[in-house]
């Protein structure tokens, strides 16, 4: 089933006082290791409440009411606004932990809502889900709301073993690069004669200068793609993508405060963005890169050079975006 529309997720909020509830089960609390893991970039293990006290939670979060929250300045004071709210609060400790702070005061209403609450997280009791759970939100740590100028819009997170790290289209190094990929730093070297094809392909360094790699699920069932498509992701992803575009300002040489361009390749990708004003911001629609398309619009499409002229003209050259990878 092809995502609804970006436009099509936001409606009147819900009037104060309705009921929360919650049938999702809490993702376990970060170790002192996991989390230095994350700030290093590196993986980490996770460890959390038994089965048998996340159901307990899940059934207090079921009975729950409204949580009518302040909106909170900074993670620590949503940390500790949250504390008072003992059956929600566990549920969201993975966000809370492993969200970029921007990120998560932007969402912090999201957060909070039904749908994002009952969420798919109860399936890691019995399931293998891709990427690892410190790994869901890397793209928000790797590429703060502030710093965003691209997005690039990707569908559901590579689903074998070892090549999902939070970032659409980019593995770890040594990983195998994926055929999408290939055609991407394909259709790079014929737009730019000096791109050297890299041995990996591992896309931080693109994340590190503003350019958001978002799936519009963000977890996979192991072995089984687009398996968490239609359990409330696209809702979530659709309010990061509403951040980003409703962050106007000014200040035009600030990333993204004049617009910022958008990549959506495939059918999948154009209709989650369908709606976003064109004028205000630069959006690029093309073929997937997918062996299967990509010789259908995808190569010769030049995105890439394009949005760094679009850039250049709205941020001058300090907005430009350097495609190439380390390691070529």
């Amino acid at each position: 089933m092809p995502p609804k529309a970006i436009t099509s997720y936001f409606k009147p909020k819900t009037p104060p006082g309705a009921a929360l509830t919650s049938t999702r089960r809490t993702k376990g609390s970060l170790t002192d290791a996991a989390r230095a893991a994350i700030q290093a970039g590196v993986d980490g293990p996770i460890d959390g409440p038994t089965p048998a006290k996340r159901a307990k939670l899940s059934t207090a979060a079921v009975n729950s009411g409204g949580l009518g929250l302040a909106r909170a300045e900074s993670r620590d004071e949503l940390r500790k606004t949250l504390e008072a709210h003992p059956t929600i609060a566990p549920l969201l400790k993975l966000e809370l932990d492993t969200l970029g702070e921007g990120w998560l005061l932007a969402l912090q209403d999201e957060l909070t809502k039904p749908y994002f609450l009952k969420f798919i997280m109860a399936e890691q009791e019995t399931k293998k889900i891709f990427p690892p759970a410190e790994d869901i939100y890397s793209w928000s740590r790797f590429c703060p709301l502030d710093d965003v100028r691209v997005v690039i819009v990707g569908q559901d997170p590579y689903h074998g073993d070892g090549q999902s790290h939070g970032l659409a289209f980019s593995v770890k190094e040594g990983v195998k690069i994926p055929p999408s990929l290939r055609n991407m730093y394909k259709e790079l070297a014929a737009e730019f004669p000096d791109f050297g094809t890299p041995s990996h392909g591992n896309l931080t360094a693109w994340a590190k200068q503003g350019v958001l790699m978002l799936n519009t699920s963000l977890t996979v069932r192991a072995h089984q793609a687009g398996s968490h498509a239609n359990q409330g992701w696209e809702q979530f992803t659709a309010a990061v993508l509403k951040a980003v575009t409703d962050r106007l300002g000014d200040a035009t040489e600030a990333p993204g405060a004049n617009g910022v361009v958008i990549m959506a390749w495939g059918n999948h990708a154009a209709k989650m963005i369908a709606g976003l004003n064109t004028k205000r911001h630069l959006v690029l629609k093309s073929a997937h890169p997918s062996p299967l398309s990509a010789s259908r619009g995808f190569f010769g499409n030049n995105h890439f050079k394009k949005a760094n002229e679009w850039l250049q003209e709205r941020y001058t050259v300090k907005g430009v975006i350097d495609w190439k990878i380390p390691g070529a």
